[in-house]
């Protein structure tokens, strides 16, 4: 199997998340861009090779047509908003998605600013964003995020592509959202009410037994099955984000990677939507999606050797009179 771009790490204090559409005629600039961005993160990285810098680049279905040729993820499609009765998860543009994550700020800082540089006018950047551990993992909530990520070789198989799409195999598919919260509004909530939007006691960490967990809980609601009722996994990497002074924004950057992207999409849905419709997740009701967005994730492998770019799009010959009538062979038809 190609080798993947790293995305299984262990948590990391810092991560910046960017999001590009590639203006018209940078498709070139872009295509180098990706080439040069393995090498560009491991250079970057033997600088403090102690702190786990990676950097991951996704490309959106959009963009992936105009950048190369030839056969495309069987699964790549643009994100899906979703409208519930309540609630409304946004589809906003997004062709390159790169997320960067290390110990250090700087590290991701300069990952993402050198690339930027050499992406140069080929791209728009629509949205930016940096991540911060915060505590032991929490969320501005003050709740314990990513517990039931899957670890080991669970996460790699949740996330991988394999024989179903040979030609993509070691890939991933990846979607992203950020959330901003009203924390007026959620903090004004007793902790009792605040664990049962959630799911989960918040202080230990411990998830309430199915007997006592709201059915309208994130995390009832965030449980995906196959049809013989085996949960099915993403890993998600999320990270708080947000300006320090009140009136600034600040909440989630929501980022799951999943081998495809139904599980997600069907964790959204039931989120959103409601399952049964209308039993929506109670912290939507704190928290709003403000962008949404999906990307498929190729290994180094096709990042460093590229297929051709597309060539243009070449224009129909008229039509050309039967031959075969006056007597010839008919042979090389124009058409």
């Amino acid at each position: 199997m190609p080798t993947p771009q790293t995305i299984l790490t262990r948590k990391t204090g810092a991560a910046a998340f960017l999001v590009f559409t590639v203006n018209d005629g940078g498709e070139d600039a872009v295509r180098d861009a990706l080439a040069g961005l393995p090498g560009l993160s491991t250079a970057v990285g033997s600088r403090a090779p102690e702190s786990a810098l990676t950097a991951i680049v996704g490309i959106g279905s959009q963009a992936w047509d105009r950048l190369f040729a030839g056969p495309r993820p069987k699964s790549l499609r643009p994100f899906t908003a979703l409208a519930g009765s309540v609630h409304s998860a946004p589809a906003t543009p997004g062709d390159l998605l790169l997320h960067v994550k290390a110990d250090r700020m700087d590290l991701c800082f300069e990952v993402g600013q050198r690339w930027t540089e050499r992406l140069g006018d080929a791209v728009t950047t629509v949205e930016e964003v940096h991540g911060f551990r915060y505590f032991d993992m929490r969320d501005l909530i003050g709740f314990v995020d990513g517990t039931e990520n899957p670890v080991g070789q669970e996460a790699i198989d949740a996330i991988t592509v394999g024989d179903e799409d040979p030609d993509f195999a070691g890939g991933s598919y990846v979607v992203t959202q950020r959330y901003v919260t009203d924390f007026e509004s959620w903090n004004d909530l007793p902790v009792p009410e605040q664990e049962n939007a959630i799911g989960r006691t918040k202080l230990e960490n411990i998830e309430m037994d199915d007997e006592t967990k709201p059915a309208n809980s994130h995390i009832a609601l965030n449980v995906v099955t196959d049809d013989e009722g085996n949960e099915i996994d993403v890993v998600r990497d999320n990270m708080p984000y947000g300006d320090i002074s009140g009136s600034g924004e600040k909440g989630t950057f929501y980022i799951a990677y999943s081998s495809a992207p139904d599980v997600s999409e069907e964790m959204l849905r039931q989120m959103f939507i409601g399952e049964p419709e209308g039993n929506y997740d109670r912290l939507l009701d704190f928290t709003t999606a403000v962008s949404g967005a999906q990307f498929f994730v190729p290994t180094r492998d096709f990042l460093e050797e590229q297929p051709p770019a597309p060539g243009p799009v070449p224009e129909t010959a008229p039509e050309q009179p039967d031959a075969r009538s006056d007597g010839s062979l008919g042979i090389g038809s124009l058409r």
